[in-house]
């Protein structure tokens, strides 16, 4: 094997190897020392990867989008693709966007029938 056939091996594993550490974005958007409480009706509930998310329509009639951590990482924390449906009246408490738009970063839900489900302990 040629020095340059192995450096050019080398450069792809490496390449291949910081896919995923690229493919991850930054909590930044989101101003970590605010919290926001909300309650209205959940419109969607995504259950998919890179972050799931709910789409709730709040009290004042404001569409909220909050985005939560992987289902993988949900999973173990409680929650299922079952655990919202459209419809279900919820309160959210989470970190909102810097910028002041209508999203945020979960820390945590209570159902209409007082389980708590959390997420994001920060």
């Amino acid at each position: 094997m040629t020095r340059l056939s192995k450096l050019l091996g080398l450069a792809g594993l490496a390449a291949m190897a910081a896919g995923p550490a690229l493919a991850h974005h930054s909590a930044a958007m989101f101003d970590a020392a605010k919290t926001v409480t909300i309650t209205g009706v959940v419109k969607e509930y995504h259950w998919q990867n890179p972050h799931a998310s709910l789409d709730v329509a709040a009290a004042d009639a404001a569409l909220w989008s909050v985005e939560m951590s992987t289902p993988n990482i949900l999973v173990r924390k409680g929650w299922s693709i079952k655990s919202f449906q459209p419809g279900d009246k919820v309160s959210i408490v989470m970190h909102p966007m810097k910028d002041g738009g209508k999203a945020g970063l979960l820390m945590n839900v209570t159902n209409a029938k007082g389980a708590v489900l959390k997420d994001h302990d920060y």
